[in-house]
């Protein structure tokens, strides 16, 4: 048993795969047509992390119900976390892509975090090691 989607609601498609895919590193992995459970068109779009077997279903809102919770799928709370194994790389990256970090890099027990803000305005943690101990002295 394995989680194999979950779902982001956004805005509009494109703005959302070039986040996830340009910026974020994010492999596409669909990007079909389909239809609305009343027949009107719309696309399914999975985005995922290379390597990764949990994918990200792009769902444009549909509606003022689907239009109010974009950005705000877990009132308010960090609600998606993304690891990577070279933090300051990611860090980097994200920052110079103009990704809003809304909590500064920190170390915690579990490894170093930074909070980021997605297209849609939802928080993720970016996660990454432990920063290694400063080494002996040199001679």
């Amino acid at each position: 048993m394995r989680i194999d989607l979950v779902t982001i609601v956004v805005a509009e498609y494109d703005p959302a795969i070039e986040f996830f895919t340009g910026v974020l590193g994010f492999d596409l992995v669909e990007d079909s047509p389909s239809l609305t459970n009343d027949g009107r068109p719309k696309r399914w779009v999975v985005v995922r992390p290379p390597s990764a077997e949990t994918g990200i279903l792009l769902a444009r809102a549909d509606g003022e119900p689907q239009t109010a919770v974009v950005g705000a799928q877990v009132a308010g709370r960090v609600g998606f976390f993304l690891r990577v194994d070279d933090f300051d790389a990611a860090y980097g990256r994200m920052t110079a892509a103009g990704v809003e970090f809304v909590r500064p890099p920190r170390a915690e027990p579990y490894g170093r975090v930074a909070v980021f803000r997605d297209i849609a305005g939802n928080l993720w943690d970016l996660l990454g090691p432990a920063a290694a101990p400063p080494g002996p002295p040199g001679r």
